[in-house]
Formats: structure tokens, C-alpha cells, sequence
């Protein structure tokens, strides 16, 4: 009923539609001018057991994204149908305060790059928090640096500068084959299933936390083996050549 806004309902006055009947319609109708555009098939998409319909939405909007909308799909017949997963998260807080347009606080994607910040940064920052719970996330900038500085740049892009050198400056790039297979790497590789099992059910804090152990493991290795103690003894060379290749190898699998 009026006083409302957006789309008046013909020859009903005082009638508007309401805005979360109409705006869900948005998603299907963008995948539908994209179709058209690439010359696909819209409803066959639709129609194929599979194809997969995964909603990310925020905690506040949670019962038209549950209610609304897959009432709409159900009933409009097909190819449409309800969507497989909603994934709904919590709000993000910066300083423990709501985002909001009008009064702030908030982060500006644009004004974050334009300050030369790398975009992977924050990235990982907001994956280290996320998990498959409806929680809220906070921001503040020093638990945003000490996160980035801690793991991102003290363990994980550590390992490539105490490895790459050399394997460049000795080996002229190439790493040892023959070390690929070797126990550390190994317990690497069998942990892959596990971290994309956390992505999958978007429990992305304990794949950012796994990952992070790994790290250590390797940054332990690196310590214990002393490559740059190798490094100056000429009858050492194979094995700085082994431990560097495992260490690069190591942040390749991590990366």
C-alpha cells in the first residue's frame, strides 16, 4: 500500500509491487542477457539437472532469499526451480560498528586499491574470518595488518624469498627432481582434500588456518636445514639444491 515506491500496479491505485517480489527476478533476468548475448541456450540451462543455482546473500535478507523467491521459482513452473545452496553470512563491521552509505563507517574497495593496497590482502584477511556460520566479521586496520604481515608476508611469501634466490642465482631456475617426492612434500600433497573440503562448505577461516600450519611445517624445514649455511659450502651444493626445491615446491602446493 502507499506510501510506497517502485512499480505502481496498473489500474490499482495505491498498489505498488512489492520490491522483494520484483528484484530476485534481476538474477535470472542478467543470466538471460548474457545468454542472449553469447548465443546460449537460457532455459536449457535452467533445465539441466547439472546446473547448480548457489545464492551468497547477508544475514538480513535471509527469509526473502528462503521464502519469497523459492515460493516464486517453485510455482512458475518449469525450467525454473528452487536454488541448491543459500549461503548467508553475517554483517562486516569495521571497528565493531555497521558499514552504512549514509553515515560510515565503512571500506572503499576503490580508495583500498587506490592506496596501492594489493587485493589479495585483503582477501585472504576476510577468509581467515569467514566461516559457515552466520557471523559477523569484523575490520579494524591493526588486526588487518598484523594478519597480512604475520602470515601472508612472515610465513607464507617467506618461504619463495628464502627458496627462489637459489634456485635462480645456483641452479639457473630449475629445481631438483628428484626431491618431489620427498616426505614433507608428500604430507602436503595428502592434506589437499581436506582444504578443499573446508571450501566447499565454506568454512574458509580452517582452510586459511590449515594452509597456515602448513606454512609452518615448511618454515621449520627451511630453519632446520639452514640453506644459507649450504649456500657457502662448495661440497654442500646437491643439497642446497634438494632443500631449496623442496621449499619452493612446498609454496607452489601452498599457493
Amino acid at each position: 500500500d502507499a506510501p510506497y515506491f517502485v512499480t505502481a500496479i496498473p489500474d490499482a491505485p495505491g498498489k505498488y509491487i512489492y520490491v522483494w517480489l520484483d528484484a530476485p527476478v534481476g538474477y535470472l533476468a542478467s543470466l538471460k542477457n548474457y545468454c542472449d548475448k553469447q548465443g546460449l541456450d537460457f532455459e536449457g540451462i535452467l533445465a539441466d539437472e547439472s546446473t547448480e543455482q548457489i545464492h551468497f546473500i547477508g544475514k538480513d535478507i535471509i527469509y526473502f532469499h528462503t521464502l519469497f523467491w523459492p515460493a516464486m521459482l517453485h510455482f512458475a513452473g518449469k525450467p525454473f526451480r528452487v536454488p541448491d545452496h543459500v549461503n548467508a553470512h553475517g554483517i562486516k563491521t569495521v571497528n565493531g560498528e555497521k558499514m552504512t552509505k549514509s553515515r560510515g563507517p565503512g571500506i572503499s574497495p576503490l580508495q583500498y586499491l587506490e592506496l596501492g593496497r594489493d587485493a589479495e590482502w585483503l582477501r585472504y584477511y576476510l577468509a581467515a574470518k569467514m566461516n559457515s556460520r552466520v557471523e559477523d566479521v569484523d575490520f579494524t586496520k591493526a588486526d588487518f595488518a598484523q594478519r597480512v604481515n604475520s602470515d601472508l608476508i612472515g610465513k607464507y611469501v617467506n618461504i619463495a624469498s628464502r627458496a627462489a634466490g637459489f634456485i635462480f642465482k645456483k641452479f639457473d631456475g630449475r629445481v631438483d627432481d628428484s626431491a618431489m617426492q620427498d616426505p614433507l612434500l608428500e604430507a602436503i600433497r595428502s592434506r589437499a582434500e581436506e582444504i578443499k573440503g573446508c571450501f566447499e562448505i565454506r568454512e574458509f577461516a580452517r582452510a586459511a588456518r590449515l594452509v597456515m600450519e602448513l606454512a609452518d611445517k615448511i618454515n621449520e624445514f627451511v630453519d632446520q636445514e639452514k640453506p644459507w649455511g649450504l649456500a657457502k659450502k662448495p661440497e654442500a651444493k646437491a643439497e642446497l639444491h634438494r632443500v631449496s626445491s623442496i621449499g619452493l615446491e612446498g609454496f607452489r602446493l601452498l599457493t
